[in-house]
């Protein structure tokens, strides 16, 4: 083993940008500090910084999180609404004879 050289290949850390890029298309404004972050991660691995990739992957995975709970509540509550809406819709028309 030669001095300043690792004993061991360097760990992987996922940089979760596959959740990044899928979030994007359901909530853009999180989605984007989860695609700058998972974008740091490689550039810091091969710095050698695994504690600042290990926090960029966090902070995406994070991020990520985020975006895809409020995009998929908000594509729920949008169906809720137009269902809602249809059925009070055809009630009323059913109520007045139509």
């Amino acid at each position: 083993m030669q001095p300043g050289y690792p004993s061991q290949p360097p760990q992987q850390i996922d940089n979760n940008m596959t959740m990044s890029i899928v979030a994007i298309f359901l909530f853009w404004p999180l989605a984007i500090p989860a695609i700058i972050n998972a974008s740091k991660v490689n550039p810091l691995l091969q710095q050698g910084d695994y504690a600042g990739a290990q926090a960029a992957a966090a902070e995406s995975k994070k991020w990520s999180k985020w975006a895809l709970i409020v995009g998929i509540a908000w594509i729920v509550l949008i169906i809720i609404c137009c269902v809602g809406t249809s059925l009070l819709g055809a009630a009323s028309n059913s109520a007045l004879g139509y």
